[in-house]
């Protein structure tokens, strides 16, 4: 494990978010409500939400089950032949061994039923109601995981469009500095006093920064619409965020060593398949054990030749019962034996996963910790290339316009100011992306 030496000056202070929200207007966000917007509309977290729900309604139906299960039924019979029997012929005097049919019944015979179950004792119920209380807890952990990944997801694509509407505004400032140098370059070559070669230069560099603002500007609307993909926002409408992008002095270095696997939803989640596992296989042995199941019924059944079977004259014959059915699974082949094995094996695969998961959580917590650490050089790297290259640019310029040095040079001071800024902006952005992850990694993302 790298251990990379924590001290802070500052607290970690990158992105200062200062809140300018209208009220009352719907496409104005700050990142808080960029991020409250998506708990509330994004497709995939509603969806871990429900499945919560739909959890907690099957530890319900299982709850059902030891509950009185009542049936009712009736039934309507139409003999349109009446059932023969026979009847042995030396009753009525016949030879023996002869048989007479005989026709019993009525034309019509109705019954209605009654019936009511209740599940004594299942070893199945006993573990099955345990395995949705922990089925919930299950789905209550991949709440906290979709949250993380939303929170994660939407802060980066806000941050994208925080950037580049920094780079346009840079741009536009570099266009109106190069702009009026190429105006008064004009106006110099019409007095005879520079080349058309120096125009056209400052022309084809003009030129260059109109087409980087228009990539800029496409740039700016596909990040909008990526963070409109990830708050779940349906509309055309343009979004305004009024949180605004501040760099300020910090120096910070995060610690590998400080990573809690244990905080991390993934591990929480196989943990809690692991706890399934283990009460698959309480079930599987249990399954030896009986199950006992107490039952009643009540009917009454008519029987008429015509269909008024509501007259009060007619009798309806009554029948009543009540049992209990005990069930043992004496032998099967062997067939839960194997089961159990099979159980168990899914067990130390799940042993395995856990491990293998510490394994890469840590390394993802080491390479979140490194890159965090390496974007944090590179942002003050970057931050003193673009001063110097500001520098460089005004010194080149007022040089030209004091006629003590050439176009070429402006040009290319201007071109490599648009390459430190860049570089400034990339890094800004890999600094804010790359906290994202270490927190997401350390799983202090979300609170």
């Amino acid at each position: 494990m790298i251990k990379i030496k924590s001290y802070t000056l500052l607290a970690f202070s990158m992105l200062t978010l200062a809140t300018k929200a209208q009220e009352g207007n719907s496409t104005s966000f700050s990142l808080q409500q960029s991020i409250d917007y998506a708990f509330k509309n994004s497709p995939n977290y509603l969806n871990s939400q429900n499945d919560v729900l739909m959890a907690k309604y099957k530890r319900k139906e299982v709850l059902g089950m030891a509950m009185p299960q009542i049936t009712a039924s009736v039934d309507m019979k139409n003999f349109l032949e009446i059932p023969t029997s026979l009847i042995p012929g030396e009753i009525f005097g016949a030879p023996p061994g002869t048989f007479i049919p005989v026709k019993f019944g009525t034309t019509f015979q109705a019954t209605g039923t009654a019936q009511a179950s209740l599940l004594v004792f299942s070893a199945d119920y006993l573990i099955g109601l345990k395995a949705t209380k922990e089925m919930i807890g299950l789905m209550n952990i991949n709440v906290a995981r979709s949250k993380s990944e939303t929170v994660s997801q939407v802060s980066k694509a806000y941050y994208g469009v925080l950037v580049n509407k920094e780079r346009i505004k840079l741009l536009e400032a570099n266009m109106t500095k190069l702009e009026k140098l190429l105006n008064d370059t004009k106006a110099f070559h019409q007095q005879g006093f520079v080349e058309q070669i120096d125009v056209d230069r400052l022309e084809v560099a003009f030129n260059n920064l109109v087409t980087e603002k228009q990539k800029t500007d496409l740039l700016i609307s596909l990040s909008e619409n990526v963070l409109k993909f990830q708050m779940g926002y349906v509309g055309n409408e343009k979004l305004t965020l009024t949180d605004s992008l501040v760099v300020s002095e910090v120096s910070e270095n995060v610690d590998a060593s400080k990573i809690d696997i244990t905080k991390r939803t993934e591990y929480q989640l196989l943990e809690g398949q692991q706890r399934l596992n283990t009460i698959n296989i309480r079930r599987l042995k249990f399954g030896y054990m009986p199950t006992l199941v107490a039952y009643g019924s009540m009917g009454y059944a008519g029987m008429r030749n015509d269909l008024e079977f509501l007259k009060r004259e007619h009798d309806w014959f009554p029948t009543a019962l009540i049992g209990a059915t005990l069930s043992l699974n004496i032998f099967d082949g062997f067939q839960r034996h194997y089961k159990i094995q099979q159980a168990k094996l899914e067990f130390k695969k799940g042993e395995n996963s856990l491990k293998n998961l510490q394994l890469a959580i840590e390394l993802e917590g080491a390479t979140a910790a490194i890159n965090y650490n390496n974007s944090f050089a590179s942002l003050q790297t970057q931050k003193r290339n673009l001063g110097l290259a500001e520098n460089i640019y005004n010194v080149s310029q007022k040089k030209y316009e004091q006629g003590v040095g050439s176009n070429l040079e402006v040009i290319n001071a201007q071109q490599s100011l648009k390459e430190a800024q860049a570089n400034y902006f990339n890094a800004v952005y890999d600094l804010l992306v790359f906290k994202v992850d270490y927190l997401k990694a350390t799983g202090t993302l979300v609170k």
